[in-house]
């Protein structure tokens, strides 16, 4: 049976749209964030959310900081030039100068051709935060959005959502009397998100119930759990990361803490459907588990290379250990698990993951225009691989199906535990790390 914690591996109602940033449109998925650069606006970025300069007489003209005859006269010329026509000819008048100065930006970075490099305005910017801060406002439930509605997979505990009765499998067909039919997801949370204390109409429809009906929920304050954990049967523990957030190591700590007061004959660390998050917390994350040694390395451009190491105050440095990991397991969550796999700490099990080994900075844009993310170091694993594009391959190799998920069966999740109580049975006291093993 696959427990409750794992059920709620689908996407969140406030996630969700990061979701889709990182996976729709040749983005990928799990940014890791070494440093977050809060001085809004690089000389560009100032420039190109400025007013039209007065001085701006005929098409050809440059912006004012250009000198006549510079290299940037003749670059941002053509620019200048396209931006007069629009504002002379296009058909819907008038234009909006915001729109436009975004999609320059995004046009910008699109031409380097990197796929984590590019812009956020500021609602995706907004939405892209949430995971990482761990709070949001809204109506707190897990979600899917694979069908021709969203549907509540399950309220979060003490949420609005459940206070105002909502069940796993309810449609919402309506947002405050607007029929939801066609309108794409992420719009659909959108409009069920906001402020605290104001209320939406949701119109929703449940199976074995003639007609939708209308469900008013209160908006509140969501903590987002980070960090999920309990204790299986025969004495497993079992630690499921949502994302590497500004908490998540402490929560991490506090859950280890309520595990090895149990005796565990080892721990799960389930990082399925992870993906990504903050560069240093994956490295206090593995550093839980590995007392000592390498955990990433970086590469940046100019040919420097910094290397993290684990801080050797773990507190499951001795634990048996499994790390669980699928295609939706990327960035930060890849650094955990090839760490672990590397200093032969535990079994990695599951499939081949994501492969995302860059770095990025994320850079707010002044006057809250958004953010732009820029890659700025390619990531390896203490043994000097490159996990980008190829991800990384379990050392245990198990499918999990729908049908497997339908039956409410996880077959990763139970060659985990069979692993441990096998290492149970045949480990000498006190050893510190489990034998590799190879899929057939």
């Amino acid at each position: 049976m696959i427990p409750r914690v794992l059920k709620t591996i689908v996407v969140l109602e406030a996630t969700l749209v990061l979701a889709s940033l990182l996976f729709v449109g040749g983005v990928g998925a799990g940014l890791v964030l070494p440093r977050l650069n809060p001085d809004a606006g690089s000389a560009l970025s100032s420039w190109l959310l400025s007013p039209l300069p007065e001085s701006l007489q005929s098409a050809d003209t440059p912006p004012a900081e250009a000198e006549p005859g510079s290299p940037a006269q003749a670059l941002f010329g053509p620019f200048w030039q396209a931006w007069e026509i629009v504002h002379d000819e296009f058909v819907d008048q008038p234009v909006d100068d915001g729109q436009l100065m975004q999609g320059a930006i995004r046009g910008m970075l699109d031409a380097l051709g990197d796929d984590q490099t590019g812009y956020m305005d500021p609602d995706e910017y907004d939405q892209a935060n949430i995971p990482l801060e761990g709070a949001y406002e809204g109506i707190g439930a897990w979600v899917d959005t694979e069908g021709e509605f969203l549907t509540i997979i399950s309220p979060m505990p003490g949420s609005p959502a459940e206070k105002a009765g909502l069940r796993p499998g309810d449609q919402v067909v309506a947002v405050d009397g607007q029929d939801m039919l066609g309108v794409p997801a992420q719009l659909v949370i959108r409009r069920v998100m906001g402020p605290e204390g104001t209320t939406v109409v949701l119109g929703i429809r449940r199976e074995g119930v003639a007609d939708s009906f209308d469900v008013d929920v209160v908006r509140g304050r969501i903590t987002v759990p980070t960090v999920e954990s309990e204790v299986l049967d025969q004495g497993v523990g079992y630690i499921r990361l949502g994302s590497f957030g500004d908490d998540t190591v402490g929560d991490l700590r506090l859950a280890l803490r309520q595990i090895l007061a149990q005796q565990p004959v080892g721990v799960i660390l389930d990082l399925r459907g992870n993906g990504g998050g903050y560069l240093t917390a994956a490295v206090d994350v593995s550093s839980e588990f590995i007392g000592e040694g390498v955990i990433l390395s970086e590469r940046f451009g100019d040919g420097r290379e910094e290397t993290y190491n684990a801080d050797g105050d773990g507190l499951a440095l001795d634990v048996p250990l499994v790390v669980l990991i699928d295609g939706g397991s990327a960035s930060a969550s890849e650094i955990v698990a090839g760490a672990v796999q590397d200093h032969r700490r535990g079994w990695i099990v599951g499939v081949r993951s994501f492969g995302k080994g860059s770095v990025q900075n994320w850079h707010p844009l002044q006057d809250e225009a958004g953010a732009i993310r820029v890659t700025i170091a390619r990531w390896f694993t203490p043994n000097g691989r490159s996990i980008q594009g190829d991800g990384l391959l379990p050392d245990v190799q198990v499918e999990f199906t729908e049908e497997d998920l339908a039956a409410d069966h996880d077959p990763q999740l139970e060659q985990a535990i069979e692993l441990l109580l096998q290492a149970q049975s045949t480990s000498t006291p006190g050893s510190p790390s489990l034998p590799r093993l190879r899929a057939a």
